[in-house]
């Protein structure tokens, strides 16, 4: 797997924190990573507006997977909603606070052959921890996170979920053998 694609989520783009640190550790690993950027404003409430959301995003990412091989998939969000193409594809995947309330999206990551991460957090309502751990094994969660996965206290907590997020990502790539570029593992 040579390349990762960083979906972001509707604000912030690819280079607020999760998208940015998990992209990060792809490209530590040896990926060239490709941060996409909207080309126009996201569609606003994707939980009301979930099919067309879920086209939209799709819409979107296509045209970039169209010149990939078989990336590796890191998504936030909205960006989640990009899951359907992984399932098409076979594409592995990293999934950061997906919509996990969207029926959608959950039927797409039924039907994902390749393995893939959830990533959520406890007071996060978008969250499901039993239909996370239905869809994969591979799931982690933050107890008191949110949709942005803060937890509650001091700032440095919210900055220690970073860490872990990238830990966990760690993890499930070298448990599912997921090589980027053909590098061995390195530590994050």
């Amino acid at each position: 797997m040579a390349d990762a694609v960083v979906i972001p989520g509707r604000s912030g783009g690819p280079w607020s924190p999760l998208p940015c640190y998990t992209g990060d550790l792809a490209e530590l690993r040896g990926a060239r990573v490709h941060r996409h950027q909207w080309t126009e404003t996201p569609p606003g409430r994707p939980e009301i507006l979930e099919p067309p959301a879920q086209r939209w995003v799709c819409d979107q990412v296509t045209p970039l997977l169209d010149t990939l091989e078989r990336p590796l998939l890191i998504g936030k969000s909205l960006g989640t909603y990009a899951c359907g193409l992984a399932a098409e594809r076979d594409l592995p995947a990293v999934w950061l606070t997906p919509l996990l309330h969207a029926g959608h999206e959950v039927a797409a990551l039924r039907r994902a052959t390749a393995p893939f991460l959830l990533v959520g957090g406890t007071a996060d309502p978008h969250w499901d921890p039993q239909v996370a751990r239905r869809l994969t094994p591979h799931v982690f969660e933050v107890a008191g996170a949110d949709h942005g996965m803060y937890v509650p206290g001091p700032l440095t907590a919210s900055i220690g979920v970073l860490t872990q997020v990238v830990q966990a990502m760690a993890e499930f790539l070298d448990e599912t053998g997921l090589s980027l570029a053909g590098t061995s593992p390195a530590p994050p």
